[in-house]
């Protein structure tokens, strides 16, 4: 993954650099567009979220004209010394947690509407067995997807939850290169990939992983948790893909953005609209983004009584 990270933002880097020589925006090197916007979905606030702040959260953002929004409905399992992602082994799922997590998305669909589109991430940490018992908890709420129900490694986990649900699959933010993809698609472990850009080997290898996946009709949704550079990048790919579901973004970041990059992506009733700005479309403020430079040496430090990492991400680094 490590080598793949630093590839990926080498070629984006280099994208960028040909579209701005050109004066084109990148998609028009990727064979043009073959759509007028880039629907996305979004995430509603729910770690620590009551029932009620997460519908309100989601409410909120489909008034803002999201149409799709994920979430993770089911609590930690911190039993037996299991954590949440960096867990020593795999999480299971009492019936408590189902029945929770089964309500909150039941109130999700309730307030939403029956057309609204509702995805779960299980961020790869359940047991096949509560793997299987969440998503058929989960049928009747009508899902566009599960993402990543157990842990990226085994194909035949995911073949067996695959056997015994009629939720649709995704993952691909763990998977790097096309070559990690066949697989999963000649195996038709999945219904939806979901690569990310700064990840997988950047946008020349994103445009091939969605290549890969349109002859066996399955689309492609760019993963997000990085920025707006990750946003713009993935961006561009989507435009000129065919096969797209939607592109992934956590609408609440968006305002931290306008004040890293200019300009800030034209966003409107959930969808980012193409201008003809060349390369990437966007700069960085570097004056903002050297707020948020790290010093390894000082940023994290274990505390004496809880052994934990202490580091606030929204203070700049001393």
């Amino acid at each position: 993954g490590y080598i793949s990270h630093l590839i990926s933002a080498i070629d984006i880097a280099l994208w960028d650099i040909k579209g701005k020589v050109l004066g084109v925006p990148i998609y028009q090197l990727l064979g043009g567009p073959v759509r007028d916007r880039v629907p996305l979905y979004t995430h509603p606030k729910s770690d620590g979220a009551t029932v009620e702040e997460l519908v309100a959260s989601a409410a909120e953002m489909k008034s803002q004209g999201f149409q799709a929004t994920k979430t993770d409905p089911f609590a930690p399992q911190r039993s037996a010394g299991v954590g949440f992602l960096g867990a020593d082994y795999v999480e299971r799922l009492s019936p408590r947690a189902i029945g929770e997590g089964v309500k909150r998305l039941e109130a999700l669909r309730d307030a939403l509407g029956p057309d609204y589109e509702l995805m779960v991430d299980a961020h790869a940490r359940f047991d096949v067995a509560s793997a299987i018992a969440a998503a058929r908890a989960l049928e009747h709420v009508g899902l566009v997807w599960l993402e990543e129900p157990t842990h990226v490694e085994s194909h035949d986990a995911l073949k067996q939850i695959r056997e015994n649900t009629s939720v649709p699959l995704c993952v691909g933010e763990r998977h790097f290169t096309r070559w990690d993809y066949i697989p999963l698609l000649q195996q038709r472990l999945v219904d939806y990939v979901m690569p990310d850009v700064a990840w997988c080997g950047g946008i020349s290898e994103l445009r091939r992983i969605a290549a890969l996946a349109e002859p066996y009709f399955i689309r492609v949704s760019p993963h997000d948790a990085l920025g707006p550079v990750n946003i713009a990048a993935g961006f561009h790919v989507c435009m000129a893909t065919p096969n797209l579901y939607r592109q992934e973004c956590v609408s609440s970041w968006f305002p931290a953005f306008q004040k890293i990059i200019t300009p800030m992506f034209d966003v409107r009733q959930g969808a980012i609209y193409p201008s003809d700005r060349p390369g990437l479309g966007i700069e960085l403020v570097h004056e903002e983004v050297d707020r948020y430079l790290i010093d390894p040496d000082k940023a994290v430090k274990q505390d004496e009584d809880t052994q934990g990492t202490v580091f606030d991400p929204n203070e700049p680094a001393p």
